[in-house]
């Protein structure tokens, strides 16, 4: 791992730990063991910190939801990939994620117009597999907005939730949220 990656992570604990706003880069030095001023020999800016690990994590999901787009599974094979593919990013990320999903706010301008318009990209083409197996009835005729946002938010909480010491693997945990969302949307 990078001195950059390093920092990087220990930010992203702070930023969890502390909010974004009430972290300093002084906190953040002494979290990795530099003075403040040789901090910035590896970053520009707290808000530096901030864009990259947002747009990293979104760039990640968005790269997932471009393969699970492509292939020729069913929407409710899809659906499953991506309830998945939140499950997993949460608990192998969980400090990134957690930034991504909540410290975003924080971008300033541009940033936070293009994080904006990368989140709802996302979005749209995740509703768009669901719009899709209403079409092709594999799934009710549910609103696909409110099936999108409840599909959003019950994965949310394993962001607050999961720990790995639970005894419960992550695979078990999206197998169950899966069955549960899922089998209530299929006909």
């Amino acid at each position: 791992m990078t001195r950059r990656q390093h920092i990087l992570i220990e930010a992203a604990k702070l930023f969890k730990e502390k909010g974004y706003s009430a972290t300093s880069m002084r906190d953040l030095a002494d979290k990795v063991g530099l003075e403040a001023a040789s901090l910035y020999n590896h970053i520009r800016s707290k808000e530096d910190i901030l864009q990259e690990i947002c747009f990293d994590i979104a760039a990640r999901y968005v790269a997932q939801l471009a393969e699970i787009e492509a292939n020729n599974d069913s929407t409710v094979e899809k659906l499953n990939a991506l309830i998945y593919l939140h499950i997993t990013m949460i608990a192998g990320n969980r400090e990134e994620v957690y930034v991504c999903n909540n410290e975003w706010k924080h971008l300033t301008e541009p940033h936070l117009a293009r994080f904006k318009e990368v989140r709802k990209g996302y979005e749209t083409r995740f509703l768009n597999i669901i719009k899709k197996g209403i079409e092709q009835d594999e799934l009710q005729a549910v609103n696909p907005t409110t099936a999108l946002y409840t599909i959003l938010s019950a994965v949310r909480w394993v962001e607050i939730w999961y720990q790995p010491n639970r005894g419960i693997a992550v695979e078990e945990i999206a197998k169950d949220i899966s069955t549960v969302l899922i089998n209530g949307l299929k006909l």
